[in-house]
């Protein structure tokens, strides 16, 4: 049971760890111009980039997929770009039809890209099913934890007369420059 306590605290600490923000990033740009009244559509959104992201998690840890790292942290920027950018373009949440895929698909990139340092966590000869499980349970935990808050700070801007639409734009701006920069420094090739 100490084991899925530790993995659990690593998922949940993985999303909420400011050293690796990209994360958050990709959630802010993802779900910025949602408030609380949206919250099923955005809980299914987050648990997209989960299911994506425990995908390759699971494929990569089990050396049945393997990565180049340096191309996967760079493309982990460019999804939190395209994201902000895609975010900022639609007028209307609904226009986006393809959302939850995208969602899910730019979830494999970033498992991808944490999938080495969980390896190293566990010996050759213990079985992975348990923290890859425990570990995913509290990455969704600590995801939803970050977008309850980001809609608590949207409702509450939009409450105080604040346009939802430009608070969106400042956020997916803001998103997709530092979503750019990221890029920019992770350039692999």
């Amino acid at each position: 049971m100490d084991q899925v306590w530790i993995y659990l605290q690593l998922g949940f600490k993985h999303i909420l760890d400011l050293e690796g923000y990209d994360h958050m990033l990709f959630l802010l740009a993802l779900c910025s111009r949602y408030t609380f009244t949206h919250w099923k559509e955005v809980f299914l959104l987050a648990t997209a980039f989960t299911v994506g992201h425990s995908i390759t998690l699971a494929l990569c840890v089990l050396d049945i997929f393997s990565t180049n790292t340096a191309v996967v942290e760079w493309l982990i920027p460019v999804t939190i770009s395209i994201t902000a950018l895609i975010e900022a373009l639609t007028t209307d949440r609904e226009q986006y039809k393809w959302k939850y895929v995208v969602t899910l698909l730019f979830g494999t990139i970033h498992g991808m890209g944490f999938s080495g340092f969980l390896k190293s966590l566990y010996g050759s000869d213990e079985n992975v099913t348990l923290p890859l499980l425990s570990f995913n349970l509290g990455l969704e935990v600590g995801q939803l934890l970050f977008v309850v808050i980001l809609l608590a700070i949207t409702t509450a801007v939009v409450k105080a007369g604040i346009s939802g639409r430009r608070w969106h734009l400042l956020l997916s701006g803001l998103t997709l420059a530092m979503g750019v920069w990221m890029s920019i420094d992770r350039w692999p090739f």
